[in-house]
């Protein structure tokens, strides 16, 4: 009784001037006013004079507005729809003026289900039934800004189903009737996409449509995440009719929308999943790491360990639960707990690491690397893995000795290729000692000798045995002298070189 009451309220409360002055005269009340005395009117007539009788009309009344047939109908009301009749009596007037408004309603229904349009299915969200296939959104006029509305019931069963279900939080159960919109293309599976200027309006009220979230990179606009629209707590959970009105901006792309009842996950939940069903054993892991270190005989480079750090990459924390997908290449491990949980608030599922794809369904947890959590300490932040399949932790200390060891400068001195004088010759004479020639000093030791700093042998590997023999001796060293002084001395520049100095690579 009171529930029906409740749904008697529900209706009046979404009638229209006529549908109330109609509903009003039938009952021998004054249908005089404006809309809010009349539905004032009409509420004090539900509450204090309920009867079958009355509830009869108010349903005859509002069914005769929204039909009981699942569809998308135009915004705007065709000029032949009569506005108004007088009664709801059973006089023969009166009911062929409710079979024409009827008729006239039923041949605006403009259902079009999108060609085999099939969305992306969502870990969080587990589809119970289907309240509208996917269905595209048909522009009714040149304007940019369209209304496009839908009508379904749900079933005892179903409305049982979302009064009985828990609460994930105050307001948010966890059985939900959610609409989803995309693209309407019918080549693989959609991701939910928003039209431009969306707003979803449910039984004459406005609900909650996900907005932008900001950007902190410089230059880049704010993103707004697509994702299924809870339309649950605007619903009549009865048998009453429920109308969805979307309102989109049409500029040339084509979108489908789809009504489901679902079930929602958590994050707990996901994770609870994970678990039971996606752990990648120790042995498994160990294969991995072997395949990765193999000696591969055509590679110049031969691995022979690899370093994987154990703090994680989302919250620079020591890792809880290692897991990382199965399609990616590398062993770097990230907290499953943390990654699930920001694809709650922020739906991406991104791999941390190497940000490709990372689906829920190809998640896996290591189960190696959590046995070398467990058995490692706090302070030790990173391992290596040897091509048998063993590790080793690394300490803070080797961390040190080994950036120490990077860090650490060779014992001969570094020479400036651009100063001759460093290399223990004179500028003149700077192909000469290219040559196995020296001109002031030897070829071993320069000017200062072979102990003398700066005194590496320069050879040219360009020249063959014939030329050092006919060069070698003091006899070429004096030719040389000569050559050098009937020559003309070279121009002073910045560098001195000459012509024959070739650059060895």
């Amino acid at each position: 009784m009171a529930a029906e009451l409740v749904e008697a309220m529900n209706m009046v409360k979404s009638f229209r001037v006529s549908d109330l002055q109609t509903l009003l005269a039938s009952m021998g009340r004054s249908k005089s006013g404006l809309k809010q005395d009349l539905v004032g009117r009409a509420l004090r007539l539900v509450q204090t004079e309920y009867s079958p009788e009355l509830l009869k009309n108010v349903r005859q009344l509002y069914e005769s507005r929204f039909p009981r047939t699942s569809g998308w109908l135009a915004a705007r009301r065709p000029e032949g729809v009569p506005v108004a009749y007088s009664s709801l009596s059973s006089s023969p007037t009166a009911t062929s003026q409710g079979a024409d408004y009827l008729n006239s309603i039923s041949k605006q229904i403009t259902t079009t289900p999108a060609a085999e349009v099939k969305l992306v299915p969502l870990p969080f969200y587990q589809t119970l039934e289907t309240l509208l296939q996917p269905t595209e959104l048909i522009a009714q006029n040149n304007e940019k800004l369209q209304d496009s509305q839908c009508i379904f019931e749900l079933t005892p069963n179903q409305a049982d189903q979302i009064r009985n279900a828990t609460e994930l939080r105050p307001g948010i159960r966890s059985i939900q009737v959610v609409l989803r919109i995309c693209y309407t293309d019918s080549i693989g599976v959609q991701e939910d996409q928003y039209p431009p200027n969306i707003a979803v309006k449910v039984n004459q009220s406005y609900c909650h449509v996900p907005g932008y979230y900001p950007s902190n990179k410089p230059g880049v606009e704010p993103r707004r995440p697509c994702r299924p629209v809870n339309i649950t707590p605007w619903l009549h959970l009865s048998s009453i009719t429920n109308r969805v009105t979307v309102t989109w901006g049409n500029f040339g792309k084509r979108y489908s929308v789809a009504v489901y009842l679902v079930r929602v996950f958590t994050a707990a939940d996901l994770f609870s999943q994970l678990k039971l069903c996606s752990v990648e054993s120790a042995e498994r892991c160990r294969e991995r790491i072997q395949d990765k270190l193999r000696y591969d005989p055509e590679s110049e480079i031969a691995t022979t360990g690899l370093r994987v750090s154990l703090i994680c990459p989302l919250v620079k924390m020591r890792l809880g639960v290692p897991s990382r997908v199965l399609t990616c290449a590398h062993l770097q491990c990230f907290d499953a707990v943390f990654f699930l949980q920001m694809n709650e608030k922020k739906p991406t599922w991104t791999c941390p690491v190497c940000d490709k794809p990372a689906p829920f369904e190809l998640l896996t947890i290591d189960g190696l690397l959590a046995e070398i959590l467990k058995e490692t300490s706090e302070d030790i932040e990173e391992i290596e893995y040897l091509t048998d399949g063993s590790w080793l932790p690394i300490s803070d200390e080797e961390k040190r000795d080994r950036e120490r060891e990077r860090s650490n400068t060779p014992d001969y001195p570094v020479v400036d290729i651009c100063i001759p004088e460093a290399n223990g010759h004179s500028p003149a004479h700077s192909s000469t000692s290219l040559t196995g020639k020296s001109g002031s000093g030897s070829v071993a030791g320069g000017s200062g000798g072979p102990g003398a700093p700066g005194g590496g042998a320069v050879v040219d590997l360009t020249l063959d045995s014939s030329s050092e023999e006919e060069g070698g001796g003091a006899g070429g060293d004096s030719e040389d002298t000569e050559d050098s002084a009937d020559s003309p001395a070279p121009k002073r520049g910045r560098y001195n070189y000459d012509k024959d100095l070739v650059t060895a690579y």
